[in-house]
């Protein structure tokens, strides 16, 4: 054995070396807390990713299903965007239609008497009152409706024929035809529609027909242009393909394969230029064009209340509430064939 001994600190015993064994210092170690010293904040706990979702955390529904528990101007638009006002717009055109084609109601209404004059609603024999010219109201207001439908219808068809003429043309043909053909239109969309037509039917000084072809030639290039994009959407198809690989003339192909295609465009397109048509030959007529002062017109009627509102507010509420229903229900028609259109397209 050796000698030599190791020389031990003071107050330490002295260790074999044999049997002394190295601690590993970097272990923490472990205190108890006491009230002298607090405990650290410890790190939150993170959730697992399959923990269900607390349930104060999840979004509620953002619109209740049941139609009684929406709002009031939520329920209004569900119920126009449904089938049924579609139904009651068909109904609310078809009856104006027919009443305005029945030739009693328009002679009957124009019949005169001065020396009653201007008498309020709910007099007898008047339920709306009279005009000016002891005209009925009601019976006036019936009678416009013939104006009101006739009109807008023939604007309708007469500038979507020449929308698709002209826009399947372009669309099909391309090339410098189709150049010409869309800065035409781009010429005549730049001009003011309404502005354009006052100025028309003064200068020109016709009737009310003469006004729904002046409307038919303004509303023809928004028709020539909408019909080009829908024909453009689709004229490289499979099947309109196969209709070029058989030879089929251009003119079958756009009527037999084109048009079918496009149609529910068309017809949304006439109803909406027959809404905007009302509105503009109203215009007119309550600017006194185009219109005789005597005839049976809803717009004419707005322009001679302007002087019997205190005597009778009728004459104004009765041709105006017109003009808006039959112009909404056109409204309603025309989103209605889009709508179904967009779901077959679907």
């Amino acid at each position: 054995m050796s000698n030599t001994t190791q020389a031990s600190a003071p107050g330490q015993t002295p260790q074999d070396p044999q049997m002394s064994v190295s601690q590993p210092t970097s272990q923490p170690v472990a205190t108890q807390p006491n009230a002298s010293h607090p405990a650290a904040p410890q790190p939150a706990a993170t959730p697992q990713p399959d923990a269900p979702r607390p349930a104060a955390t999840q979004h509620p529904t953002a619109t209740p299903r049941h139609p009684r528990l929406l709002p009031l101007p939520a329920r209004i638009r569900r119920a126009m965007s449904g089938s049924w006002a579609m139904l009651v717009a068909t109904l609310i055109l078809l009856a104006t239609a027919v009443i305005g084609l029945i030739p009693s109601f328009n002679s009957q209404a124009l019949k005169q008497n001065i020396v009653l004059g201007a008498v309020p609603a709910g007099t007898d024999g008047h339920v709306w009152g009279t005009d000016a010219l002891g005209r009925d109201v009601f019976m006036l207001t019936v009678a416009g409706a013939r104006t009101a439908i006739a009109g807008p219808v023939v604007i309708a068809v007469g500038a979507m024929a020449i929308g698709l003429v002209f826009g399947l043309l372009a669309a099909y043909t391309g090339g410098w035809v189709d150049w010409l053909i869309s800065r035409v239109v781009e010429l005549m969309l730049s001009l003011p529609t309404l502005l354009l037509a006052i100025v028309l039917a003064g200068l020109i000084g016709g009737g009310y027909w003469v006004n729904v072809l002046v409307f038919m030639l303004l509303y023809a290039p928004y028709e020539i242009r909408l019909v080009r994009s829908a024909a453009l959407s689709h004229l490289h198809d499979p099947f309109l393909d196969a209709a070029r690989l058989l030879e089929l003339s251009p003119t079958h192909i756009l009527a037999h394969h084109v048009f079918p295609v496009i149609r529910p465009v068309v017809g949304a397109a006439m109803f909406l230029d027959m809404s905007n048509a009302l509105v503009s030959l109203s215009s007119l007529s309550f600017l006194g064009l185009g219109i005789s002062p005597q005839a049976a017109d809803w717009g004419r009627q707005l322009s001679d209340a302007r002087d019997q509102l205190f005597n009778n507010p009728m004459t104004a509420i009765a041709p105006g509430i017109a003009i808006i229903v039959v112009s909404v229900a056109m409204n309603i028609v025309g989103d209605w064939i889009t709508a179904r259109a967009d779901r077959g397209e679907r």
